[in-house]
């Protein structure tokens, strides 16, 4: 690993615009944590990314870092990585989330920083350090866990009609009211525990590369404390233009749906985090809704809307890639 000590405000600029981008994540995402919660109408928008961006930071205390690891070592080969590669992928991390934000299109901010990590490295030396196993793993989970958040979704919410059979619209409604706070808490928690760790991964690279920490060394603690509380106050400060389009674009729901979809969002988010697997939120709350409307009628999803989101999906990590390859060699004219 190239460890060239550089200067103290490099290193501090570039760990900075990684908040931000973190930031800008929690900022991007909210709307997959609130969206159910609000377009249900079990919290108001205010109520709803607070209790959001608490379980985001609280999710310190319950996740190890197996997803920053991935990042920090998983994607690419971490002797490839300097400042420059850092800056371009961060830059090209940011624009994105900053135009789909903008456009009102849920994408995955992680997918975002994947492909911003690889379009660097490439402009900086072709594809010879990039680790396919780890971008595999990361690909096929742009198709797997929105699959997987659908198929839990839609399970979830067969197991509560069933269960549910006998019992008056009205009590189920105020049942699911209350379960609804248990499952965007959980699913919230699993935000944070994953996404999070993305910036944990890339500040990391960074210090590694610059000479300020050790390959021996644990994440330093004020990496770790830094990161959870920007996702968390981004977070707070929601990303309103994407809540209708997650919330009532894709399918109409009821307590008792949201209820559904965010559990099996959740549950999806909690077994990637185990694996060390960085997913896409974005996507696997979007499977998860479309699996619990699916699950009533197959017409009850808005497939048109879907598959806009889908192709989105599809050109986040080229199109980051492009800009980062930009980034890098702007980098190199200003760092």
């Amino acid at each position: 690993m190239e460890t060239v000590q550089l200067s103290l405000l490099v290193v501090a600029a570039l760990v900075l615009l990684a908040l931000v981008f973190d930031f800008f994540n929690g900022f991007h995402d909210a709307a997959n944590s609130i969206a159910t919660v609000v377009s249900t109408g079990v919290l108001k928008p205010h109520q709803a990314v607070a209790f959001a961006a608490f379980f985001n930071v609280i999710a310190i205390f319950v996740f190890h870092l197996s997803v920053a690891a991935t990042i920090g070592k998983g994607i690419v080969d971490p002797s490839a990585v300097d400042h420059f590669v850092v800056f371009g992928a961060l830059i090209g991390a940011i624009s994105w989330n900053i135009l789909t934000w903008y456009f009102g299109i849920p994408s995955s901010s992680s997918h975002a920083l994947i492909g911003g990590i690889v379009g660097a490295t490439m402009a900086k030396a072709g594809t010879g350090p990039l680790i396919w196993s780890g971008i595999g793993k990361t690909v096929a989970f742009i198709v797997i866990s929105p699959l997987l958040g659908m198929l839990l979704g839609s399970l979830m919410m067969l197991a509560v009609s069933w269960l549910c059979v006998h019992k008056t619209p009205t009590r189920v409604d105020r049942w699911f009211r209350r379960l609804q706070l248990v499952s965007a808490g959980a699913y919230s928690l699993g935000h944070g525990g994953n996404d999070a760790q993305k910036t944990i991964g890339i500040i990391w690279l960074l210090l590694l590369s610059s000479g300020y920490a050790n390959p021996g060394e644990s994440v330093a603690t004020w990496v770790v404390i830094c990161c959870y509380t920007a996702i968390g106050l981004g977070t707070l400060f929601g990303g309103w233009r994407i809540v209708k389009t997650m919330g009532e674009g894709i399918t109409k729901l009821k307590p008792v749906g949201g209820f559904c979809a965010e559990t099996g969002g959740a549950l999806t988010l909690f077994f990637a985090t185990a694996l060390g697997i960085p997913v896409s939120t974005t996507h696997t709350i979007t499977g998860a809704i479309v699996g619990v409307g699916s699950s009533h009628r197959f017409s009850a999803v808005r497939w048109g809307l879907a598959g806009k989101i889908v192709w989105a999906w599809v050109l986040t990590i080229p199109c980051t890639a492009l800009i980062s390859a930009a980034a890098w060699w702007i980098g190199h004219q200003i760092l």
